[in-house]
């Protein structure tokens, strides 16, 4: 699932109701450094992955967050191979990228250094979002570049680029998802989305269609459906 809101508590709670893993939305949120890496450690406590979405496609956020211990990083607005190759490259060490080398949370802060750069850097996980009408044109280039572990939907934003905000049934949304869908395929690759509505029978359709890296709702929606 999906937090939004940048108490710790929250992301406990959120953590002992049976998710496989939770992600951290710094795009859409007022959640700062300092925040993300309290969330993390209370989401990896829990034995959860702690993903987090980073505000844009930049190389010093996402070194921060990598450097607070994140298990993955999804990249919003992915339009290009260029866009991808240069997510692959802040989030790889060299000699594959060029990520900056800290002394953080991450690396035991000093004390595990070369156990993470050897070892657990090969189970971070970096996920594009597709959520742009020049992606989809793009996405065989974008899922061809390697470091790329998966792409995740962004189906607002991608009604939005076609100039129908949250119109899903409009043809041209409905086409454009049904390229994303077809195209994915032929990749071993993630295939994400998130699910907004807390509708369980909405994340069981979207496993038959071929989605494994499914987003259900989020912290504040499930909090205001029950208050309602």
């Amino acid at each position: 699932s999906w937090i939004s809101l940048s108490h710790p508590s929250i992301a406990e709670v959120m953590a002992d109701a049976g998710f496989d893993w939770l992600c951290i939305d710094l795009e859409h949120s007022v959640t700062d450094y300092f925040e993300a890496q309290q969330l993390i450690m209370a989401i990896q406590g829990k034995g959860l992955n702690a993903y987090v979405r980073v505000g844009e496609n930049n190389t010093r956020i996402i070194k921060r967050i990598l450097d607070a211990g994140a298990d993955g990083i999804i990249v919003p607005s992915v339009n290009s191979a260029k866009d991808a190759q240069k997510a692959v490259n802040s989030v790889k060490y060299p000699p594959v990228g060029h990520r900056g080398v800290g002394l953080a949370r991450a690396q035991g802060y000093g004390f595990d250094f070369e156990n993470y750069r050897d070892v657990k850097t090969k189970d971070i996980k970096l996920i594009v979002q597709i959520e742009h009408i020049n992606a989809i044109k793009e996405l065989d280039a974008i899922l061809k570049i390697d470091g790329v572990d998966g792409t995740f939907i962004g189906p607002y934003d991608l009604s939005g680029s076609l100039g129908k905000p949250g119109q899903w049934d409009e043809p041209e949304v409905v086409a454009a998802l049904k390229v994303y869908e077809k195209t994915v395929k032929k990749y071993d690759k993630w295939v994400g989305f998130h699910v907004v509505p807390p509708d369980y029978k909405l994340v069981l359709e979207k496993k038959k269609k071929g989605y494994n890296f499914i987003a259900f709702s989020f912290d504040a929606y499930f909090l205001g459906q029950t208050i309602r």
